[in-house]
């Protein structure tokens, strides 16, 4: 794995240490319709020095941003390394996050350059009146005839047969590799996470958790939010194992207990969820079969009870959340309930809780273009209109 060294301060820097050094083990799995399809540590260096050459060509360059408007997707990982390897920054936004508050607040923010998934995300930038100067899509399903940006890019067409003239990233240690916005009581807020925080968290949890290539660990939900942004991607990177997209949300506990992970960073609700999932499924209170799992899942069980209890309810419980061959369950943000912890605690499942969370605040600059650049973009957007 090594150590952090002046050359390897970034996480493109870490990517494109992982492509020279195991370009052939798998980096990323994705699952779609069924089947999962992988990209090797060098395909994916590839994929990102190809978009990041895109993007370059278009005018991104050292301290701009791309807002990235998607589920947890390959694509959405190519694009924020794309953007870090330029030495810009990657600003996640969740879809799944309330629409009205949203396109109110990219309507302030006002981006450059945006990665939007599919129609739904597309129609948002629309909605908030937004004039981009580069907008790419990752899926054109519905969008013929109603795309709100006529000069919206198709990222597979984007990326094909472009090369990358600098081949070395650009990114600093001190530069912000990802920043994240909220509507706050009077303003908007800001969290900006530097690659040095990320890789100095990411080398702290490779430790403590003795990460190694052979992981297998599933990006969900969370992923936008900050949390695995900050806490999953530096590990990777750094400890180079394998990072696991489930097919859609639906689909996700489903594909949990397919690959059985043995890395999962998740939010207190994602543990709840978990914990609520099995309580539905067993036996009604008064069954003997629930007053067998009771016995079984007692706080101090004796030596006998243990062994019986392991095999025949703590194990196939294990089996039915995906948890199977878990050793490092990673909490993000706050405390588990007691009644939650209690639970994944008798299964042995030792949920582990991680610090460090970085402080939001109010920017002292301007996020937003001026109203005569607004007007600007608008009148150029509207010219294009007319004439095409």
């Amino acid at each position: 794995m090594g150590t952090l060294t002046e050359t390897f301060d970034t996480l493109p820097h870490w990517l494109h240490r992982q492509a020279l050094g195991h370009g052939t083990d798998v980096a990323l799995r994705h699952k779609h319709l069924g089947v999962w399809h992988v990209r090797t540590w060098r395909q994916l260096a590839d994929e990102v020095q190809r978009l990041a050459s895109a993007l370059q060509a278009r005018g991104f360059s050292v301290s701009a941003t791309l807002t990235i408007i998607s589920r947890p997707t390959p694509q959405a990982i190519v694009a924020a390394l794309a953007a870090q390897w330029l030495g810009g920054a990657a600003s996640l936004f969740d879809p799944l996050d309330g629409v009205a508050g949203q396109v109110e607040l990219l309507g302030e923010l006002q981006p450059d350059f945006v990665l939007a998934e599919g129609h739904e995300e597309l129609s948002r930038l629309g909605a908030a009146q937004l004039a981009p100067r580069v907008v790419i899509y990752l899926d054109k399903r519905g969008l013929s005839g109603s795309v709100a940006f006529d000069q919206a890019l198709d990222y597979a067409t984007l990326i094909e047969a472009r090369t990358l003239d600098e081949r070395v990233p650009l990114a600093h240690a001190q530069q912000t590799a990802f920043v994240f916005y909220r509507r706050g009581p009077q303003a908007i807020e800001q969290q900006c996470i530097s690659h040095a925080e990320l890789l100095q968290h990411g080398q702290q949890l490779v430790q403590r958790e003795g990460l190694r290539r052979q992981e297998e660990a599933l990006a969900a939900r969370g992923f936008a939010s900050g949390g695995q942004a900050r806490y999953l991607l530096a590990p990777w990177l750094i400890a180079g194992f394998r990072l696991n997209f489930p097919e859609n949300l639906a689909t996700r506990d489903r594909d949990r207990r397919e690959l059985g992970p043995t890395l999962v960073a998740g939010t207190p609700e994602t543990y709840e969820r978990l914990h609520g999932y099995v309580l539905e499924r067993l036996p009604a209170p008064g069954d003997g079969a629930r007053g067998l799992v009771d016995w079984a899942l007692a706080a101090r069980p004796g030596l006998l009870r243990s062994f019986i209890g392991h095999w025949l309810v703590r194990r196939p419980l294990r089996d039915v959340l995906g948890f199977s061959r878990i050793h490092a369950p990673l909490l993000l943000g706050d405390a588990l309930t007691p009644e939650t912890q209690a639970f994944f605690d008798t299964l042995g499942i030792n949920v582990r809780q991680w610090e460090g969370a970085a402080h939001w605040e109010v920017p002292t600059i301007s996020l937003a273009p001026t109203t005569n650049e607004r007007d600007e973009r608008q009148s150029q957007r509207a010219w294009k209109e007319a004439t095409t």
